[in-house]
């Protein structure tokens, strides 16, 4: 709301400012009497082109974004997958098996000291 009440007074500005009716061609061999005219006010102008702007540059930026959409995607389905396995492990294991305390596997070398010679 602090953005927009802003925003909308330099819109409503902007287009009382611009009033004035032009003429957009899009024929650019017959400047006199051109096959495809449009007689618009000039803000009317500037604004449809600023949101046309705004549309092609989230496209763009959507379809950009596709690849890290479709990895969390992929990241998702494994980690259903995973939660589903880990569920099934656990129901194949059993309750009691799950409370008891286990302890960590170290796999690092263990040192033995002989005990001194008589």
């Amino acid at each position: 709301m602090l953005i927009l009440v802003p925003l909308a007074v330099v819109i409503a500005t902007f287009a009382v400012a611009n009033r004035q009716t032009i003429v957009v061609s899009l024929d650019p061999f017959d400047h006199a009497s051109p096959a495809l005219a449009v007689a618009m006010p000039l803000f009317g102008l500037i604004l449809g082109l600023l949101i046309v702007g705004v549309v092609i540059g989230g496209v763009a930026a959507w379809m950009r974004q596709s690849k890290w959409r479709r990895a969390a995607r992929v990241a998702e389905g494994e980690a259903r997958a995973l939660r589903a396995e880990v569920d099934r492990l656990k129901r194949r294991i059993g309750p009691a098996e799950l409370t008891a305390e286990v302890l960590p596997v170290s796999y690092a070398p263990r040192l033995r000291i002989p005990p001194p010679a008589a």
